[in-house]
């Protein structure tokens, strides 16, 4: 099978994954990336304050989005661009626990996308001081771009996948994560929270590795 996938990155508005404020998607076909996407997005309400930090890394803020297609709106467009591929994304188990979280406040079904993390795969291919978002993708080739511009990320995200697998002689997605010795997960919903309620992953870690 061809080296076809999605790459995808999430901005968030606060800490709460469910915050989704901005979305960038970027198609590959064959190794080569053929189409890019990206638009804003009107975070749930409950989870639409904006915090300063955030809007520090991004740039994005509460009036950007007014107007803006909300989660439950836009989901269709996301998996309209994804279809069936693997998802890839830097640090995915924040972009994957943004859909979960936002679908869950939401009520929307999750789709059940089966994904590939580059952070965990630069940290097996590259041997690097930092394996940042920006560190990665230069190593790949890709520099110089809008760190946290989220259809920047999501190309960055691709160019690492393209990079290595073109390293490795990797066919496809799962042929690169079985040489690599990764997984490639599945999308699962999120537990029911506990009776103190939903821990929230901050942002910041995403600042810290992405």
């Amino acid at each position: 099978m061809p080296l076809d996938f999605t790459a995808i990155d999430f901005e968030t508005a606060n800490s709460s994954p469910a915050s989704a404020c901005a979305v960038g998607l970027v198609r590959v076909r064959a190794g080569r990336v053929v189409a890019k996407a990206g638009w804003l997005i009107q975070p749930p309400a409950g989870h639409d304050e904006f915090n300063p930090f955030n809007t520090r890394i991004h740039g994005i803020r509460v009036e950007d989005v007014v107007g803006a297609a909300e989660w439950s709106r836009q989901l269709d467009d996301l998996c309209a661009f994804a279809g069936a591929d693997v998802l890839v994304a830097h640090n995915a188990g924040f972009d994957m626990n943004v859909m979960r979280r936002a679908c869950a406040v939401t009520g929307d079904a999750l789709p059940p996308y089966r994904y590939l993390c580059t952070l965990q795969l630069a940290r097996k291919a590259y041997v690097l001081d930092s394996y940042r978002l920006p560190v990665a993708a230069a190593e790949a080739g890709f520099s110089g771009f809008a760190h946290h511009n989220a259809t920047a990320d999501a190309e960055a995200c691709a160019h690492i996948v393209i990079d290595t697998a073109r390293r490795h002689g990797a066919t496809d997605v799962s042929h690169l994560a079985d040489l690599i010795g990764i997984r490639v997960s599945r999308l699962e919903p999120a537990a029911a929270p506990t009776p103190a309620g939903p821990v929230f992953a901050p942002t910041v870690l995403e600042a810290a590795v992405a």
